[in-house]
């Protein structure tokens, strides 16, 4: 059983166009944030198999704070905007609410791009940036990124997991039942079809290549040779824009590692190292 002290507490902040976003921070030592990624929900993550392993193994050794993306989980669902200026003005709202001055940040897929933009336009906060199986800018094409969109506008609400199952296998492509189940579930009650298609094609709009090389922050790029949902040569890309940044690949199919695949270990191996300067 998970330590009761690691069991979250949910507050509320408001982001500067009123937006209510909600976050907790857990656990004890230096600070940690988690930026925010595609469908989270707060209470119910913690429990799963996907991310629960993931924020356990963080707040056993760090202050680690975490939130919902606008639009989705426990904060707002009624959102006029998605954008790159928003997900950064978010992360800031977070930290000050959370009063860290100073912190480590760690970002998954979709949260890299704005955790690229944050450390652009604060590097004195951050003492560490961690991106895993991010992208800078759009690898799919408008005419992919249209025809999802709009199943998702179709089907993505629906108990039939259909749809969601085909987008959940390029997450998790090597999964067992129980695991695929928990991920069409936490996906369908984190957000609104209308949301996950907006948001869907908010994050491939979104392009920091220009920003990426005028980080200034100790940068570790973490991504799997065989991610079926982010392909490795974006992750290599990405490395490759950021000044001094260094790029581990793991070996894994799956875009969201699981914690029972030897590519788990791995990460959170280079990831203790990295954040503590070993």
């Amino acid at each position: 059983m998970r330590n009761r002290k690691l069991r979250p507490t949910v507050r509320f902040c408001r982001s500067r166009d009123g937006v209510r976003l909600a976050y907790s921070t857990v656990g004890e030592g230096p600070a940690l944030v988690k930026t925010a990624n595609w469908l989270s929900h707060l209470e119910l993550e913690w429990e799963g198999p996907t991310f629960g392993p993931y924020l356990r193994d963080f707040a056993r050794e760090w202050q680690l704070t975490v939130y919902d993306e606008r639009g989705n989980g426990l904060s707002d669902w009624n959102v006029e905007d998605f954008s790159l200026d928003a997900f950064v003005a978010d992360l800031e709202t977070v930290v000050d609410a959370a009063e860290l001055e100073r912190f480590a940040l760690v970002a998954f897929s979709q949260g890299c791009a704005p955790s690229i933009a944050y450390c652009v336009k604060h590097p004195e906060r951050v003492t560490h940036l961690v991106l895993y199986g991010g992208f800078a800018r759009d690898f799919r094409g408008k005419q992919q990124i249209e025809a999802i969109s709009t199943l998702m506008e179709q089907g993505w609400g629906q108990k039939n997991p259909v749809f969601r199952q085909m987008f959940t296998s390029t997450l998790i492509a090597d999964a067992t039942k129980d695991e695929i189940d928990w991920l069409n579930e936490i996906q369908r009650v984190s957000t609104t079809a209308q949301n996950a298609a907006r948001l869907f094609r908010a994050i491939h709009a979104i392009d920091v290549t220009a920003l990426a090389p005028q980080v200034s922050v100790p940068t570790l790029v973490l991504h799997a040779r065989g991610d079926a949902g982010v392909p490795f040569e974006c992750g290599r890309e990405m490395a490759s824009l950021i000044p001094g940044a260094r790029l581990v690949a793991l070996e894994s199919e799956n875009h969201i590692l699981l914690s029972r695949e030897p590519a788990y270990a791995r990460f959170m191996e280079e990831v203790l190292s990295f954040l503590r300067g070993t």
